[in-house]
């Protein structure tokens, strides 16, 4: 396959002195045809309008599910944030009730 490929020599008896010969070389042809993929034993997938249909259903759901999954962990967060800022305030308050007395 890597092995230079030479045009076949001259065999013709030896022409006269006074023209010089001229060599045309040979076509090259390969030597084997290109290997053909073998076919695959998989099915195709075809997908018919209610198949479609039912995979817009389930993307559309699958949307839903994970917006109200992140809403309820944004939520969440705020809620603690207020909770946790609401018990700071009610501390503050009683060190300082607290400080007033002594």
């Amino acid at each position: 396959m890597f092995t230079p490929k030479y045009p076949p020599q001259d065999t013709a008896p030896p022409a006269t002195a006074t023209t010089p010969a001229v060599h045309t070389p040979a076509p090259v042809q390969p030597s084997a045809p290109a290997p053909v993929a073998p076919a695959s034993s998989r099915p195709t997938v075809q997908l018919t309008p209610g198949s479609a249909l039912a995979l817009a259903a389930g993307g559309g759901a699958v949307v839903l599910v994970v917006g109200t999954v992140l809403v309820s962990l944004l939520l969440a967060v705020a809620i603690t944030g207020v909770s946790v800022a609401v018990v700071a305030v009610v501390l503050r308050s009683m060190v300082k009730d607290l400080n007033n007395h002594r």
